[in-house]
């Protein structure tokens, strides 16, 4: 017995465990896939369990993006990744929707060209760069000649949010390709069959809105409070790190990165470096640059809320319809109910004189006069017929029928 419950539990389907497949990408956009589990990444990037556990997708989390000491941990649907100054660490690479993804980042992430041209191979190391620009500012025009790209962290974000929005937005024009014939089927004809689509599709709908709804309040909240778009900007906080001369209270950490000291994080770094030696390093540019790339995506993605919004008014507006339709085909049925009650009554009174004069009873006429009997005949059916008629008239007058 106790080897057959053994046997039996032995059986039973396993819960599928969390995988620990990730994927590594670094500022060259080269991948490398990673078996490791939760406290290697966590030791890796500097974020606590409760962070790492937002990115698990056995579990239902909302969409968020945190910015933490060392990493933006990212939570978008599908995409759901660590994002540091140097690198990004990707969940679940080989899914079939996270693909495209990874292909996008392999191509925007690197910038070719940029650390050549600005000449950063004389300068090897923070310290130099610092004296070389309190000493000489002919490098600084180079640098703020470069000031439009954005640190590596903004660019994987930004390749995030436009592949969520975009696949967001491409789950929408679906829906919609699929909803209009739906609800036009439906209009022409009510059945069993167009009622479950448009049922279906309603239920798609909704669940999709709730996505699209999560996505925007994240991005909305980005906005509103400047302190957490600073908490995006890993590269300035890197820098006040290692730097004493644009610290900016920031704790005493090193990048455990294996890619720290590569060109174009230095390029950032220095760029920042470049515009705290000339005062204008507040960090008000930064926050207002990451506030106008949010503001893109949440146009975006607000503007994929809005056709969801207009076409549930299109369903809503095609629930009204049917019910007005079959409100219609309701009063014609009482109205037909009202033309054969009438018609019955009449019928019922001629059949009462007809079963008055049908009894076996003797009438002094009737022996005498038989033809009387065709004019009571055609007397009843007169008056039974005025009645009728009567009874539809004043139905009329009320309006309970049509004109």
């Amino acid at each position: 017995m106790a080897n057959n419950s053994v046997q039996d539990l032995a059986s039973l389907p396993k819960k599928k465990a969390a995988s620990n497949s990730w994927m590594l990408l670094d500022v060259k956009g080269e991948p490398m896939s990673l078996e490791v589990d939760k406290y290697a990444i966590m030791h890796r990037v500097g974020i606590h369990a409760r962070d790492l556990r937002i990115l698990d997708p056995l579990l239902s989390y909302p969409s968020a993006i945190l910015g933490r000491e060392r990493a933006i941990v990212l939570n978008l649907e599908h995409i759901k990744a660590i994002i540091t100054a140097e690198e990004v660490l990707l969940r679940n690479p080989r899914d079939e929707n996270v693909v495209p993804f990874v292909e996008e980042l392999c191509r925007r992430l690197p910038v070719n060209g940029v650390s050549d041209h600005l000449g950063l191979n004389e300068y090897e190391g923070e310290g130099k760069e610092l004296e070389k620009i309190g000493k000489d500012n002919s490098w600084s025009p180079r640098i703020q000649d470069h000031n439009d790209i954005p640190p590596f962290e903004f660019r994987a974000l930004e390749v995030a949010l436009e592949a969520i929005c975009s696949f967001l937005e491409a789950r929408t024009k679906d829906l919609e390709s699929t909803a209009h014939p739906a609800l036009d089927a439906l209009t022409k004809k009510v059945s069993s069959r167009n009622l479950d689509q448009v049922r279906k599709m309603k239920s798609a709908m909704t669940r999709l809105t709730a996505r699209v709804q999560k996505v925007r309040d994240e991005l909305e909240q980005l906005l509103d409070d400047d302190d957490d778009m600073a908490d995006l900007f890993l590269s300035r906080k890197a820098l006040g790190a290692v730097s004493p001369a644009v610290s900016l209270a920031a704790p005493n950490w090193a990048p455990t990165s294996p890619t720290v000291g590569s060109r174009v994080s230095r390029v950032s770094k220095a760029s920042t470096i470049a515009s705290y030696a000339h005062g204008t390093g507040t960090g008000a540019d930064d926050v207002e640059e990451l506030e106008m790339l949010l503001e893109a995506y949440f146009m975006q993605i607000d503007g994929t809320l809005n056709k969801l919004t207009t076409l549930r008014e299109y369903i809503d507006d095609t629930e009204d319809y049917i019910n007005i339709q079959l409100d219609n085909h309701r009063n014609q049925l009482i109205q037909l109910e009202l033309v054969l009650s009438s018609a019955t009554v009449v019928v019922a009174v001629y059949s009462l004189v007809a079963g008055i004069f049908g009894m076996n009873i003797p009438y002094m006429w009737n022996q005498n006069h038989s033809y009387i009997f065709k004019w009571v005949v055609i007397v009843s059916g007169i008056v039974c017929v005025t009645i009728f008629i009567a009874v539809l008239g004043y139905a009329r007058y009320k309006h309970l029928i049509g004109t």
